[in-house]
């Protein structure tokens, strides 16, 4: 008989220990939210070196056009001339594939990623 009383109370235990643990859960996540609404966003400046106008090469001002623009700007034409003519490549979208105007900024490649692609542009901005 002293073991059938023990079985009974073993799970009225375990039973107890479960919600006083879940209780405990919601007390880390309030205080948790007051924390991530204390960091303000403040308002970013944009870097004065993007903001810089530079005058394209004569090979990318058939691209762009020849006015002096900030390298932000000149990606920005340069990436709506390759989607108005859709010039990116079908199976991998990072690559560029080059029509006449491009190639000569490219430097004679036919193809090339969208990573090198700044990088060759950077190269026909003064």
């Amino acid at each position: 008989m002293a073991t059938a009383k023990k079985t009974p109370a073993a799970p009225a235990k375990k039973a107890a220990a479960k919600p006083a643990a879940k209780k405990a859960a919601p007390a880390k996540t309030a205080a948790a939210k007051p924390a991530a609404a204390k960091k303000a966003a403040a308002p970013r400046k944009p870097n004065a070196a993007f903001m810089k106008e530079l005058t394209p090469s004569a090979s990318l001002a058939a691209v762009v056009g020849a006015s002096p623009l900030p390298r932000t700007e000149v990606t920005k034409k340069v990436w709506d001339y390759i989607k108005k003519l859709n010039l990116q490549d079908a199976a991998n979208r990072r690559m560029i594939n080059a029509d006449d105007k491009l190639k000569a900024v490219f430097g004679g490649k036919a193809q090339v990623s969208m990573f090198e692609m700044t990088k060759l542009i950077s190269d026909h901005l003064k």
